[in-house]
């Protein structure tokens, strides 16, 4: 027997049985939920720094400066 059929055999015998907990599709939709948990958490902070005026009294709201027009 020479070395490359024994790695083919040893090969072969590891992937014979499964040792994943659970379907590997439930993988994908648990991996799907959270991200989309997480998507709904990111969303949830979308224009936060626009809604606090009253922190600069500037209209931006931010600090920045960046919703004014500084032109003339």
């Amino acid at each position: 027997m020479s070395l490359i059929h024994a790695v083919v055999l040893a090969a072969a015998a590891e992937t014979e049985h499964n040792t994943l907990p659970m379907p590997p599709l439930l993988f994908g939709i648990i991996t799907l939920a959270v991200f989309a948990v997480l998507g709904i958490v990111m969303f949830s902070y979308r224009n936060v720094a626009n809604r606090h005026r009253q922190v600069s009294g500037k209209p931006g709201g931010d600090g920045s400066g960046h919703g004014t027009a500084h032109f003339g």
